[in-house]
């Protein structure tokens, strides 16, 4: 009976699958939630990170990416500074490559991740009024959430000064519309979506950090204009006091730790779908 039962047990899903996070930039949510998502399926996972292996003797991306499949591995999850790496990545080598951000360009599992948070909370993406406010230019996360929410018929307004919310970021997608006023892009909001404010990025720019703060931050107040049951949200790290208050970032319109944890799931799905397994 006990060898009997012994066989019955179910297996790992990804048994001998082996998963490797190549990042080239510092991460926290991203790359432990990607951890967390493959060992739960039952992948083993392997970091590699850019200061402890070849890549600081000078190897290219493309052979670091060829070494890293001939040990074995069968999916590369990948962050990289420069726009565009993991699709170089992807035509050389002949496992699944996951983009995990890269520079300027985008951050699709994010944007994932934070779609289902908010179906969390609305029935539905369609017709829903998304601000996003903050540092557009910059943000690779700022162009997926763009590129997804407009896709399923969200209306998305871009909130930010010129110099980090430029007029061409409307025609990111059809529809996208951009305003320097905070209050005009909060009012009727159903989801208010933060980023992140540099204060690095404020350098040399016409907008000072004191002045960004007084005409761009979200308070409890600019909050107000959005709906009564709109959600608050922020793809992290958070800087208190710069691009929101604190406050707010403990408020109970705030999902933004519901959004950490919704990345183990929904990474969970990616890997699943690129190893072609059924979960």
């Amino acid at each position: 009976m006990a060898k009997r039962f012994q066989r019955a047990r179910p297996r790992p899903l990804f048994k001998e699958k082996r998963v490797a996070l190549l990042f080239y930039e510092a991460s926290t949510r991203t790359r432990i939630s990607f951890e967390f998502a493959a060992k739960v399926l039952g992948a083993t996972t392997t970091i590699v990170h850019p200061t402890a292996s070849s890549v600081e003797k000078g190897e290219s991306l493309v052979d670091t990416g060829l070494t890293i499949r001939a040990l074995g591995a069968q999916v590369i999850i990948i962050r990289h500074p420069s726009s565009g790496a993991p699709h170089v990545l992807a035509r050389h080598v002949d496992v699944p490559v996951i983009n995990a951000g890269d520079g300027m360009h985008e951050h699709p599992s994010q944007a994932l991740l934070d779609a289902f948070t908010i179906l969390q909370h609305k029935k539905t993406l369609h017709g829903l009024r998304v601000a996003i406010v903050g540092d557009i230019y910059h943000s690779r996360v700022a162009r997926s959430e763009v590129h997804l929410l407009s896709r399923f018929g969200a209306k998305v307004m871009l909130c930010g000064p010129p110099e980090l919310a430029p007029d061409s970021a409307a025609t990111l997608a059809p529809g996208v519309q951009v305003t320097r006023n905070v209050g005009e892009a909060l009012r009727g909001a159903d989801v208010v979506m933060v980023l992140r404010i540099q204060k690095e990025r404020l350098a040399g720019k016409q907008i000072g950090v004191e002045q960004y703060i007084a005409q761009y931050q979200v308070t409890p107040e600019r909050l107000k204009f959005a709906k009564s049951d709109a959600i608050l949200m922020h793809p992290g790290p958070i800087i208190r006091g710069m691009e929101l208050t604190g406050e707010l970032a403990d408020a109970q319109q705030s999902v933004v730790l519901q959004q950490v944890a919704n990345g183990v799931p929904v990474r969970m799905a990616i890997l699943a779908r690129a190893l072609e397994i059924r979960v």
